[in-house]
């Protein structure tokens, strides 16, 4: 029988993602969306997924949603993912990343309980963490208004899988990353401005911290984690990370050597973009669990990353010159 999945949020980096991995898998797929619009990230695959209107704040709509399709998986990543403007959107935040799980929980639990449901956690949990690499077991101290969020999220899901026996996994995610990133995103950041730079249509980089540093993974292999989660017969949390650190000077002489230029002469800090005492640091995480129960382990390196970044914002420069040029 062919299995049937839902994803909140498809139409973003994990969800478009984690749609072609389904897809490849043999499943039928269907995106639950606020509002039909074009979604770039679904281009390639928009013929072949269903997008369904619901709002994951109504748990009415999401009864009928579920009931339409019938899945035997959810995998909820709706929530507001820049980390920095869950300070301008706490509420908002708030709504998506705990209130939004708690309505899919009761959802599921109304709909069919047998459903197997994934929430997107994430490495903002930790904030400040008591110990260095994070696992399963460390404890929670949150910082930003996302991170709290998420945190609810976290427990709310470990709640429903203790008290009413749901098959619900929580996937711990460090930073991840691919093209279909927005530019708001300091890897892509990076990537469009050393790709721009050599092809001579910017002059300069503006960041911040660059000693900050990130355990930073590929988006490809992080969805593929959480499917692995969703498979197995009993549920869990997982960390899912590389358990490599490397700073933002790192990623930038990287993204810079790509294109051979020499991030000194164009990269200049911008003290407006500092966070303060609000920037996490020590976050990385110890995927241990993962590797030993799901056989889990990223494919793609820190470089590898940096340098398909890069090629990816080149290509899509390079693309959009030649178009205005024909």
């Amino acid at each position: 029988m062919t299995k049937r999945a839902v994803i909140t949020g498809i139409g973003g980096q994990d969800g478009s993602l984690l749609a072609e991995l389904l897809l490849a898998e043999g499943y039928e797929v269907f995106g639950v969306v606020r509002r039909q619009t074009p979604y770039e990230n679904l281009a390639g695959i928009r013929n072949r997924v269903e997008l369904i209107q619901a709002d994951v704040l109504d748990q009415g709509s999401l009864v009928r949603a579920l009931r339409s399709c019938r899945p035997q998986e959810v995998y909820n990543l709706a929530s507001v993912s820049f980390v920095p403007a869950s300070w301008d959107q706490p509420i908002l935040t708030a709504e998506f990343a705990a209130v939004g799980v708690t309505t899919l929980l009761e959802s599921i639990r109304e709909v069919d309980p047998e459903i197997r449901f994934y929430q997107a956690s994430s490495s903002e949990i930790f904030g400040e963490p008591v110990e260095t690499p994070q696992s399963e077991a460390t404890p929670l101290a949150p910082l930003t208004p996302y991170g709290v969020a998420k945190a609810y999220g976290h427990f709310i899901t470990r709640s429903y899988r203790s008290r009413y026996g749901l098959h619900a996994s929580s996937g711990i995610l460090y930073n991840h990353e691919s093209p279909r990133r927005p530019l708001d995103f300091l890897p892509r950041k990076v990537a469009h401005g050393a790709a721009a730079i050599s092809l001579g249509l910017e002059g300069e980089l503006w960041l911040g911290d660059l000693s900050a540093r990130r355990d930073w993974g590929y988006a490809g292999d992080y969805v593929r984690a959480m499917w692995l989660m969703v498979q197995q017969d009993e549920p869990d949390d997982y960390v899912i990370a590389t358990g490599e650190s490397h700073s933002v000077e790192e990623l930038v002489s990287c993204a810079f050597g790509r294109v051979g230029l020499d991030p000194g002469e164009y990269v200049r800090v911008d003290q407006s973009l500092l966070r303060g005492k609000a920037e996490l640091h020590d976050l990385v995480g110890d995927p241990i669990r993962a590797r030993e129960r799901l056989g889990w382990r990223p494919t793609v390196s820190f470089e590898e990353l940096v340098h398909l970044l890069v090629d990816a914002e080149l290509a899509r420069l390079e693309g959009s010159r030649t178009a205005v040029s024909g």
